[in-house]
């Protein structure tokens, strides 16, 4: 069971419980039916009555042929308690204050065998077999032992993880577990210390879905921001930027060419070679180089076209990552990447990522 540590953040977790829009998860997630045949899929961080992952996965069981779905929560959730629930099943659904439990389906039946399912035959498979729901022994925390047993049950986890945790416990958790999965993530998730080295040695990925201002169901005692607004359901909503979902399955985008799409050349002096560190700075996916084989310093933004058999990334120019390639203190005595433009002029550009050609492609 969780330490005292882990159960205050577990506490912590539930103020990270924003709730993912269906539309976003439609369209993310239909990329990847081919991958769900026959899979056991684990949204560990939903509550099965208010998650639209659980009532995407539902709706689509039978249409992805999966084997089963299980979704787990923490106990007392905090998005806008029975208002959020997708289903009218008070008589089932565990008493308040809300403890942890999971749903396990099976099978879907079409109950009113008008050729399709709907939530209402979701709901139907929830009231008529209530051995699909069962309360959990502990607060429903992913790193609990019970919800560790249903980790190593799954094949593949979806969900939108909690905000806090995601980086430091979630994600290396799924890789130590050896787990596929498809997660909502933030760009920072590509400049951060220990999730960086997965992505650099090609065991994360983006997947379809890139650097995009996302809505939320957001808990009830979240300071909504001058975008954000109460629906008619008195449920609150807001809006994140740089929302990014990242992947370890293998997508079609990943496959994609850039090299192709390329058409610069390399010329002295229109690319700016780093003071601190061998390599030139390229301010533009657009702008790489077609014809140059060093290390070149690219945006973020790079991730979203990033093929491994065209490039290689090497590495980070930013922070204690950049100390790992050899980057040395620039001017303002840090360890970020800088060059000296025409005009003498120092600059920093943000959020370098190193990359180099793959040699032999072309």
């Amino acid at each position: 069971m969780p330490t005292n540590k882990k159960q205050k953040k577990a506490k912590a977790n539930k103020k990270d419980e924003f709730y993912t829009m269906l539309p976003d998860i439609e369209k993310e997630l239909k990329h990847y039916k081919t991958h769900f045949k026959d899979k056991i899929i684990l949204c560990n961080c939903d509550d099965p009555f208010e998650s639209n992952f659980f009532k995407y996965f539902a709706l689509n069981f039978n249409n992805f042929g999966l084997k089963k779905l299980i979704c787990t929560c923490y106990d007392g959730s905090l998005v806008s308690g029975d208002q959020l629930s997708i289903f009218d099943v008070d008589e089932i659904e565990p008493q308040k204050p809300k403890q942890a439990y999971k749903v396990e389906l099976t099978n879907v039946v079409d109950y009113n065998k008008d050729g399709q399912i709907d939530l209402a035959d979701v709901e139907n498979i929830l009231k008529r077999r209530k051995s699909v729901i069962s309360l959990l022994e502990g607060n429903g925390d992913f790193r609990s032992e019970e919800c560790l047993k249903l980790l190593e049950e799954a094949d593949i986890v979806v969900t939108n993880p909690p905000f806090s945790l995601a980086r430091s416990e979630y994600v290396p958790l799924l890789l130590k577990h050896n787990k596929s999965f498809i997660l909502l993530g933030n760009n920072n998730w590509i400049t951060d210390k220990t999730l960086f080295p997965y992505i650099r040695d090609n065991k994360v990925w983006a997947g379809y879905t890139f650097n995009k201002t996302l809505e939320f169901i957001m808990p009830d005692d979240y300071e909504l921001k001058d975008n954000g607004y109460i629906d008619d359901n008195g449920k609150k909503h807001g809006f994140v930027p740089e929302i990014t979902w990242f992947t370890n399955l293998e997508t079609t985008k990943r496959a994609e060419k850039l090299l192709p799409y390329l058409t610069k050349q390399y010329k002295e002096g229109l690319y700016p070679h780093y003071d601190n560190f061998n390599g030139i700075d390229v301010n533009k996916v657009e702008n790489i180089p077609i014809d140059y084989f060093g290390v070149m310093g690219v945006p973020n933004t790079f991730l979203d076209k990033y093929n491994p058999t065209e490039f290689k990334i090497i590495g980070m120019g930013c922070g204690n990552l950049a100390k790992e390639v050899g980057i040395q203190k620039n001017y303002r005595g840090r360890t970020d990447l800088a060059f000296t433009d025409n005009n003498g002029n120092h600059k920093c550009p943000y959020g370098r990522l190193l990359i180099q050609r793959v040699k032999g492609e072309s």
